[in-house]
């Protein structure tokens, strides 16, 4: 169990709760924000003192009944309950593996789309031909550039508007893999930007959790013109990998775009335009790292 982990994320669920969020009479003399322990003990139908000590990080495992009883007490969605389960009872962290060979068969039938594959630790592992014609080729990409966490973070600006609503995004999925700190390609990129980026330690604590099944991207692309596409994030059964398809609404000049885009990028000696796009270039929340060798097919992948 990641005792330190599990406190820190039941005090921030709790500080985010009001006593009128959870049909309680605030009383007088609160001086800090958020729900008592004891209301949240009484809430559960736990012993105060075995809520306090789980705060602690003192506690003994928690059951699978009472964390459901955590749950409901701290109105947890279910991202954040599968969170809770996993700090819990964390499942052994499985060494890297191949791109299982059925889902690079689905990335190479898929060429009328951009696609690619992720991994656990959030690298760029197989793409086809045209996300190297929506995005360039990340195989001739500097290394930072292929991480797109960094990438999003590595810019010594201040984060603002849209970009922050990204990165606030990315970083919640990150932390809903449930694979910080067992993983150790996920802790040392955590442990990286922590050092590295303010913007990133402040999200980083607020221990937002949320799985991001569904993204927009918008970009302008010099031969598809200004695109809005959806990113459908897609989990590879039984593998840590994610399968992230870029989609047009059919009718739409996005639709047409990706069109021109295709007839483009048919035949492996297609010229690939430069890409100019906007800070969501970022939208698909995925880090990447460095790729090499086409397949026959057309997709490209990164052997291990």
């Amino acid at each position: 169990m990641d005792s330190v982990e599990l406190s820190g994320f039941l005090r921030s669920r709790r500080a985010r709760l009001q006593p009128g969020d959870v049909g309680l009479v605030p009383g007088p003399r609160r001086q800090t924000p958020g729900l008592r322990r004891t209301e949240v003990a009484l809430l559960a139908g736990i012993s105060v003192d075995y809520y306090v000590r789980l705060e602690q990080g003192r506690g003994p495992r928690p059951s699978e009944q009472v964390l459901a009883a955590l749950g409901r007490a701290l109105r947890l969605t279910g991202d954040e309950h599968a969170y809770l389960r996993r700090l819990a009872h964390p499942a052994p962290v499985t060494p890297p593996r191949e791109v299982p060979a059925n889902v690079l068969r689905l990335l190479d039938r898929l060429d009328d789309v951009p696609a690619m594959v992720i991994d656990a630790g959030f690298d760029m592992v197989a793409w086809n031909r045209m996300l190297v014609a929506l995005i360039g080729d990340p195989a001739g990409w500097p290394p930072r550039r292929r991480n797109r966490l960094r990438r999003l973070f590595d810019t010594g600006d201040t984060i603002t508007g849209n970009r922050l609503d990204l990165a606030r995004l990315c970083v919640a999925d990150l932390r809903a893999s449930g694979r910080y700190p067992a993983d150790p390609a996920v802790r040392s990129l955590v442990d990286e930007l922590r050092e590295t980026s303010p913007e990133f330690a402040r999200l980083w604590a607020e221990r937002e959790v949320a799985v991001q099944r569904t993204l927009t991207k918008r970009t302008v692309h010099p031969v598809a013109g200004a695109l809005e596409l959806d990113c459908e994030i897609l989990a590879v059964p039984g593998h840590e990998h994610r399968l992230l398809v870029y989609t047009a609404a059919p009718g739409t000049p996005s639709a047409e775009g990706l069109r021109r885009l295709a007839s483009r990028s048919d035949g492996a000696s297609a010229k690939i335009p430069s890409v100019t796009t906007t800070a969501d270039d970022n939208a698909q929340c995925s880090p990447t790292r460095v790729a090499s060798a086409p397949t026959r097919t057309g997709s490209t992948r990164n052997p291990r």
